[in-house]
Order: structure tokens, then C-alpha cells, then sequence
């Protein structure tokens, strides 16, 4: 068994639109489901995988997450501040890359949470990461494991992991869960200021660097408000065996 990341990066600075209006008001990330927020959700499964160092990174009303990590006495949380410039993932990841560490870490979005099976997907992402052979390996749904997305998919996965992107208006049978264990010499050689992780991982594909592990569990995308709905009624049904 490997020894767990120490670093975890959420991304918490997206303007949450789709979420309109309850963003009008307070940032995506304090959104609650079944009395719970978003950023809560993310923040217990790394605490409870041991993960020691987590930045949070904040733009939309960012005051509101700082003055909620305060209150919840989240002490190893750092704060990645984008106020002044919205950097998207990938340039935000960048920007707090001197807290994370130059080892692999976590990368975890917070427009949504996964509920595990019998087994830490943390611990088994862990586990599956070769350096070797991956710049980075990604947590991906499938089937009947998702609540609360509707699109075409993502990837298309081989028997050993390795990911493509499906064509256009083709359906891939793997969606990005937003979770990711991810090498941080990726980011050499990338612009300042914003773009996208599409970018690290559309060149890790191109060297055959870029792998998947399929989620144990359910997974809940929660991006608009009749998402939050659909989560709540899932939580409250229970996380089932479906599509695994």
C-alpha cells in the first residue's frame, strides 16, 4: 500500500451561472445539499483520507469561504486568492502550486462529491498511480454511477486505463468526475495566467501519459439548482450497487 498524497488542491473559484440565482448571493461552493455544503462534502472525504495540506482557491464572493473555514475550524485549509484575476483550473492549480508540494496531489472540484463504495476511491487513485507511466490519473463514472449530469461524455478508457477523448457528437462511455491525482512537473511550460487543465491533459494524451480509474461508488454532480434536488433525493434513497 503507498503512502497517501500530503497536498489537495479545490477548486472553488468558479462564478457558479448554471447555479443562478442562489449564486447571486453566496458562491457555489456553500450551496447545500441536505444541509450540507459542497465545499464541506470535499473537505471531509480528503480530511478523512489523512490528506495534511488543502488549498482552497476563491473569487465569487470568496469572503463568504473564507469567513466558512474560519467558523469550521478547517486549520490546515490554505487559501489560493483570485479575486483580482479568475485564473480557471489549470492556472489556478498553478498559481498555488508552491503549497502543494513537488509531489503528486489531489485536484478536486467543488461542484461535486462522491460517495465510495466499499473502498477510499482516494486510497485506490493512491494505489493505481505509476509516476513512471502517468502524468496524471483521473476518477471517472460510468453507467448508472452518476446523479445529476446530462451530457455525451468524456473519455473512452482501454483495459489498461489509458484515456481518450471521444469525437464529436460521439458518446463516451466515461465522464471526469473532477477528481484527479496529478503530477505537478505537468505544469512546466504553461501560461501565466488562466486556462484550462483540458490543457495538461490533452498533452498527456498525446504521449500516452493520460489514465482512468473507474469510481467505486456514486458519484453526484450538482450544477444547477433542480441538481441539488436530484443529489438530495439520491442521499436520501441511499448509495446503491447500480451500474458497477
Amino acid at each position: 500500500m503507498k503512502a497517501m498524497p500530503h497536498s489537495a488542491m479545490i477548486l472553488s473559484a468558479g462564478l457558479g451561472l448554471r447555479m443562478r440565482p442562489l449564486t447571486n448571493s453566496r458562491p457555489k461552493p456553500l450551496i447545500e445539499v441536505a444541509g450540507k455544503t459542497l465545499l464541506a462534502y470535499n473537505l471531509e472525504c480528503l480530511t478523512r483520507a489523512g490528506i495534511q495540506q488543502i488549498v482552497v482557491n476563491i473569487h465569487h464572493l470568496g469572503e463568504q469561504i473564507r469567513d466558512f473555514l474560519k467558523a469550521h475550524k478547517f486549520t490546515q485549509v490554505r487559501i489560493s486568492d483570485e479575486t483580482e484575476r479568475l485564473l480557471d483550473s489549470g492556472g489556478g492549480v498553478k498559481k498555488a502550486l508552491s503549497h502543494l508540494g513537488p509531489d503528486p496531489f489531489f485536484i478536486m472540484n467543488a461542484d461535486s462529491f462522491f460517495i465510495d463504495g466499499p473502498q477510499s476511491n482516494l486510497r485506490r487513485l493512491t494505489d493505481a498511480f505509476e509516476p513512471t507511466q502517468m502524468d496524471a490519473l483521473l476518477l471517472l463514472a460510468g453507467g448508472l454511477q452518476m446523479t445529476g449530469y446530462e451530457g455525451l461524455g468524456d473519455f473512452f478508457m482501454d483495459a489498461q486505463g489509458e484515456l481518450t477523448r471521444r469525437a464529436e457528437r460521439v458518446v463516451a462511455p466515461f465522464v471526469y468526475t473532477g477528481v484527479a491525482l496529478i503530477n505537478p512537473a505537468v505544469f512546466t511550460d504553461t501560461p501565466e495566467g488562466p486556462f484550462s487543465l483540458n490543457l495538461l491533459f490533452n498533452r498527456a494524451i498525446e504521449k500516452g501519459r493520460l489514465f482512468g480509474l473507474r469510481l467505486d461508488g456514486e458519484w453526484l454532480h450538482v450544477g444547477t439548482p433542480e441538481a441539488i434536488t436530484d443529489a438530495e433525493t439520491q442521499l436520501a434513497y441511499g448509495v446503491t450497487t447500480k451500474g458497477l
